[in-house]
Formats: C-alpha cells, structure tokens, sequence
C-alpha cells in the first residue's frame, strides 16, 4: 500500500467513526425527554460554544480577509441544517416510522443533482451500482413496513423535504467548506443553526425553564457526538471523498444505531437487518474502492 492509499484508507475509517458518532443521536434522542426542536437548538449552540476556541485560534492564523461573505458561506449550509432538524422531527411524526426511515435515506439519490448543480460533477457507473446496492438494503430494512396511506402523505412530503436539505446541506459543504478552515465554517454554521432551531422551538414552548440533569447530559452527549464528532467529520470528509461516497457512506448510520439500540434497549434487530446490512456495505465498498478518488 502507497502513501496515497494509506492515507486514503485513514480518511475512509475516519469517515465511518464519523457515520458511527452521528448513528448516536437517535439513540440520545429517543432518551430525551425534551422537545425536540428545542434538543436540535441547545445541540448546535453547545458545540458551537466548545468549538469556539478553535474558530478564533484559525481565524487569528486565517491569512485572507474573513468578513460578512465569508461568514455567508457558512449561512445558507445553516439555514438547510436546521430545517433538516426541525422538518425531520415534524415530517416523522406525521407518518410511519419506515415511511420517514426509507424517505431520510435516499439522500444518494439527490446528492447527484446537487453536486452536478454545484461542481458539474457526474456520476459514475460504479456510483450508481453502488447506490442501487445499498437503496436495496434500504429498501429491505424499511421497505417491509412502508405504507402508501392519504393521512400521512403530508409527513411524507415532509421528509423529503427534510432529506433534500440535508443532501444540499452535504453538497453546499463540499463547495463552501473547502473554502476555508474546516472551524471557521462549521462554528458559524452550528451557531446560526442552533438560533433558527431556537427560534422555531419558541412558537411551541418557552425555553427559560427547569431542566432535569439527565435531559442535560443526553443534550451535551448530543452537542459532543454525533454533532461536533459526527457532523464535523462529515463536512472535514467532503473535502477528500467525492459526495456520493459520503452520502452512501452515512447511509450505514441505521445499522450503526441497530447496534446501539439493542446495547441501550435491548432492541434486537428482525431477520432482514442483516441481508440489508450486507447490501448496503456492499454499496459502500463498490463506490469507496474506485480508481480515482476525487
């Protein structure tokens, strides 16, 4: 193995400790006990603040102009982050929880447009075996329990909303982020995303309360892990691997918290988990192992 290769392989274990760290949200979620949109909000402003440290050492070394415009690039990646997390919360309890499973991962098949919009970025032929490989094990792991059902079409919409700005939010990561340090964009974008999240959680509840210590530390665990671990590592990512590979790649985030859920709940996974755990790695490998990364 070469020095291009070895490191290609770090970046991808890093990538997947990344995918292993957001898998723990829903896990921290579901523990929770507060509103959601208020979780989402505190999540993004407490890793923003513990991340701040490293903004204002990167911005002290930053050689170029850092002003309005740049602080821009990080705005739009924010607004699409939060109503991911706001619409997600709202979309899935509006459907079936395989409805809005399924929907949320098939963000490959967005991830596409949006790179091509931005880069003019083309699919490959490995990438759309790969795709069809792991959407299989999504089908598979979700598929069983979809339902077509009039009363719930709007959660659907919905989700799909919620899963187009989380694809768009990837692929505007992979344009903006490149353009400056991986802290300078993620904690403006975590801090501006947290103030919309909280300013949407104010029409449904007010925030100065009474917190109960458990609810505080599954939202540190939340700002800790799958945000400034999970999230971070995913937008650092982008910046070495073409966004099919991380959008397939995240795709794995289920199995992860399959694993998880049953170490937390004692939620053991049906036959089928393990036949859509083997096409959805198999995706992955298809696409990571080409002959060009980038």
């Amino acid at each position: 193995m070469d020095a291009t290769s070895g490191k290609t392989v770090l970046r991808f274990i890093l990538l997947l400790f990344g995918v292993v760290c957001i898998s723990t949200a829903v896990i921290l979620l579901k523990a929770s006990t507060e509103h959601p949109l208020l979780v989402a909000a505190y999540r993004l402003l407490i890793a923003a603040v513990l991340l701040s440290p490293f903004f204002f050492r990167d911005l002290a070394r930053y050689e170029g102009k850092y002003g309005w415009k740049q602080l821009g690039w990080s705005f739009l990646p924010a607004v699409l982050l939060a109503a991911h997390f706001s619409s997600w919360v709202v979309g899935a309890r509006m459907t079936q929880v395989a409805n809005a499973s399924l929907i949320i991962n098939l963000t490959p098949v967005a991830m596409p447009f949006f790179v091509w919009l931005l880069f003019k970025e083309r699919i490959r032929r490995r990438e759309v075996i790969g795709t069809l490989f792991t959407l299989g094990g999504v089908a598979l792991l979700t598929g069983q329990n979809f339902r077509v059902d009039p009363g719930s079409f709007l959660g659907d919409v919905i989700c799909l909303g919620s899963m187009l700005g989380f694809a768009a939010y990837l692929a505007l990561g992979r344009k903006n982020g490149a353009r400056l340090g991986l802290w300078l964009y993620t904690v403006p974008l975590y801090g501006m995303a947290g103030l919309l999240c909280l300013g949407g959680a104010l029409f449904f509840l007010n925030p100065i309360k009474e917190y109960s210590m458990p609810n505080i530390l599954y939202i540190v665990g939340l700002a800790v892990v799958p945000t400034i671990l999970g999230h971070s590592i995913l937008n650092a990512s982008l910046r070495y691997f073409r966004g099919q590979v991380v959008s397939l790649t995240n795709v794995a985030s289920p199995l992860f918290a399959g694993f998880f859920g049953y170490l937390a709940f004692g939620e053991l996974p049906g036959m089928l988990f393990y036949p859509a755990a083997a096409l959805i790695l198999a995706g992955i490998s298809i696409v990571l192992f080409q002959r060009t990364e980038t």
